[in-house]
């Protein structure tokens, strides 16, 4: 198999750039730096493409180890064939290859192997021959033998039978056709168990849909329902069309003496061997299908949550509401670091409303707070309530934001905080985090497993290590699309830049407490353990900012200071207007691209890469996204009325809607259908968590605390 061409044809690019790719990957470089500092290699692949790339790779490359394992193990056997060799390595999938390795692979005992051990083998022949002109009961007398068994001509029969049946159930190219077929015209089903009703599940108490139409979040809906013991779930595949498949490939002479043992061993075959093992590949195919389509949503809301653009410069005051153990604040400057702590009341059961509010205007008043950063968490909407309260008699110009606390308990109480915070209990900490998010919340949340933070579906019943991995780079691509200040960033931040292990990061940070901070990027390569190929990978990635070398600020990798340095003499700029916000303008002032690439020695998109970079140095992607929504005041669901209009941020998205905040305590939900006046296969063609968008109240239940929302412009 050419793997380089099987991958670019899945990817849609050309085979030269998969084979670059190929090779870089293999020579140890991350994809990350792949994807800024090597895009001629690559012709620009993105790193969504370079990590599919990665991971196709990987499976075509078991999928080859697998093929020779098995034409070694059937060789060894003495049972290769031309004909099957070609097969097996014309196979595409693992599945392909396990059916035709199926005859040959070691078996647990059968009742086929029974029957073969009783002699019966040869009556199975004559059976499947279909030319014996005597009937199977004289056929099988020759076969009787009380030494092995076999005393009478209904159980040599039914031996022989058996064999057959594992015959049939062995051939791959039955078990394709059935495979397809059933994909194809076969329906999966849930029941409720007696007993065992659960409300969260009464959509799919009686549910039938084709395999072919069903959408991954109902695979894992009825998937956790199965687990859970609340539903009975089967796949019906076209029986009759199967049956008559078999039969026609199987019985291939009209000859009374065999046919109707055929036709019951080809019923027997598929109901006991086939079947169920169709039905169990198929579930897992589906399962790993929906799975993947859930990673992928994840990993773009994950993406959009970290990649919010930071609100800087602020003294934030972090608030993790809760009743009865009080509201935790943390009042936080503007770079991070935490300068008072305290618990409030002002929610049931104390309800101590006025000695919170006095606490609140004395914290506002001594630290200059200019936010409030309001985790959305049980006593959110009790404490959004005396927030809105308290902006009316302030002199103050105060505004807050609800913040997604998704994982905040998590990172309160690791090992990670009570090393940052050893003073803090969970609370303090909590209520820090839920104020440094709003500042930049990626330095924040890269302290947290990407699974803990919460903007997926199903995420607990999908495959953990695949989940894991998927999600720590979609973090680690966007760590590095926004750089790090090398002098400032925690060792959690660190390990997320391409070419710093966990232990590299430590030790860089262990460096800077001891030598204060870096001067330059080339002082790395005083850090222990960190040699030429780690430098190579992450120094692009790292800024230092007021060091000896302006370069050092900006996303310029230094194997292109030189072309860099060349690139400002040639255009009349300094050191120090770089220093001093950029080469302004430098873009325009180049008619020749191609030619200037040329008399630098670097190619033209890094050219373009690196005069974007000179023109506005360290600019940061984020600043791109939508902004956060500041509030001053509060609605109720009970203020809700259909036909509202109101402006939300996308909190989550899902493969059937989006759920937006509207400033009420319970998220909205656009269903998909109501996403746009245009047919939407996928809530992520439309928006992205983090989205500022228009809604329109649909209805409001206030007993089940539900809100639909309409995105449609006509409604």
């Amino acid at each position: 198999m050419n793997i380089s061409a099987v991958i670019a044809k899945e990817l849609g690019v050309q085979p030269w750039q998969t084979e670059a790719a190929v090779k870089l990957i293999d020579e140890g470089n991350t994809i990350p730096f792949i994807a800024r500092y090597r895009k001629e290699a690559t012709g620009q692949l993105n790193d969504e493409q370079l990590r599919s790339l990665g991971e196709r790779l990987a499976y075509l490359r078991n999928l080859e180890e697998k093929k020779e394992q098995v034409l070694a193990t059937i060789d060894e056997q003495g049972k290769l064939t031309e004909e099957l060799r070609r097969q097996i390595l014309a196979a595409e999938t693992m599945v392909a290859v396990e059916d035709l390795y199926r005859p040959y692979r070691p078996k647990r005992r059968t009742r086929a192997t029974d029957a073969k051990e009783k002699g019966l083998e040869g009556l199975a022949n004559i059976l499947l021959l279909q030319m014996t002109k005597r009937s199977m009961q004289e056929e099988a007398e020759a076969f009787l033998s009380e030494e092995k068994g076999v005393c009478d001509v209904q159980s040599a029969l039914r031996g022989a039978m058996d064999i057959i049946a594992e015959r049939i159930s062995d051939e791959a190219e039955y078990r394709t056709y059935i495979r397809r077929l059933t994909n194809r015209e076969g329906t999966l089903t849930s029941e409720v168990k007696e007993g065992a009703e659960n409300p969260v599940y009464e959509t799919y108490y009686h549910f039938e849909q084709p395999i072919a139409k069903l959408t991954g979040y109902r695979v894992l809906a009825v998937n956790r329902g199965e687990k859970e013991k609340v539903l009975a779930v089967r796949i019906l595949a076209p029986v009759e069309k199967i049956r008559s498949y078999l039969e026609k490939k199987v019985i291939v002479r009209e000859n009374p003496n065999t046919t109707e043992y055929l036709k019951e061993t080809i019923a027997d075959a598929y109901q006991r061997l086939i079947a169920p093992s169709i039905e169990r590949e198929l579930r897992s195919e589906l399962t790993e299908a929906a799975e993947d389509g859930a990673v992928k949503v994840f990993g773009k809301n994950l993406e959009q949550l970290l990649m919010q653009p930071p609100i800087a410069g602020k003294t934030v005051l972090g608030w993790d509401p809760a009743f009865r153990t009080g509201c935790k604040l943390a009042v936080v400057d503007p770079t991070g670091k935490v300068l008072h702590t305290v618990v409030i009341y002002p929610t049931a059961p104390q309800n101590k409303v006025t000695e919170a509010k006095s606490v609140l205007k004395r914290l506002i008043a001594q630290y200059g707070v200019e936010l409030i950063s309001l985790g959305n968490g049980t006593a959110s909407r009790e404490s959004e309530q005396v927030i809105v309260e308290l902006l009316k008699e302030i002199p103050q110009k105060v505004a807050y934001v609800i913040v997604s606390e998704a994982g905040a308990s998590v990172y309160s109480a690791s090992k990670l905080a009570s090393e940052e915070f050893p003073n803090f209990d969970v609370g303090q900490r909590s209520a820090a985090s839920i104020a440094r998010r709003l500042q930049d919340p990626l330095s924040e949340l890269v302290k947290i497993d990407p699974k803990a933070i919460g903007v997926g579906q199903y995420q607990h019943d999908m495959n953990q290590k695949k989940l894991g991995e998927s999600l720590s780079g979609v973090v680690e691509d966007c760590v590095n699309r926004v750089g790090v200040d090398l002098n400032t960033a925690s060792a959690p931040l660190l390990e997320y830049i391409s070419g710093v292990s966990k232990t590299l990061a430590k030790s860089i940070v262990a460096y800077r407490e001891a030598n204060g901070r870096f001067q330059s990027r080339k002082e790395l390569l005083k850090v222990a353990k960190l040699g030429p190929k780690a430098f190579e990978q992450c120094a692009g990635f790292l800024r230092i900012y007021g060091g000896t070398e302006p370069l050092d600020a900006t996303s310029v990798h230094p194997e292109s200071y030189d072309a860099a340095k060349a690139l400002l003499a040639r255009m009349g700029y300094s050191d120090a207007d770089l220093a001093a916000g950029g080469a302004k303008g430098i873009r325009s002032r180049i008619h020749d691209m191609k030619g200037l690439s040329r008399q630098l020695s670097v190619g033209e998109i890094t050219l373009r890469d690196i005069l974007a970079e000179l023109e506005k140095p360290s600019r940061d992607p984020r600043e791109e996204m939508p902004q956060p929504v500041l509030r001053s005041d509060v609605l109720e669901m009970k203020d809700l009325k259909p036909g509202m209009r109101l402006k939300g941020t996308v909190r989550n998205v899902i493969d059937f809607g989006v759920f937006v905040d509207i400033g009420v305590h319970q998220d909205g939900l656009v269903h998909i259908s109501e996403l746009s006046d245009r047919f939407v296969k996928h809530p992520l063609e439309v928006v992205r968590v983090g989205d500022v968008v228009e809604v329109t109240v649909l209805s409001v239940d206030l007993q089940k605390k539900r809100i639909q929302l309409t995105m449609k412009r006509g409604k």
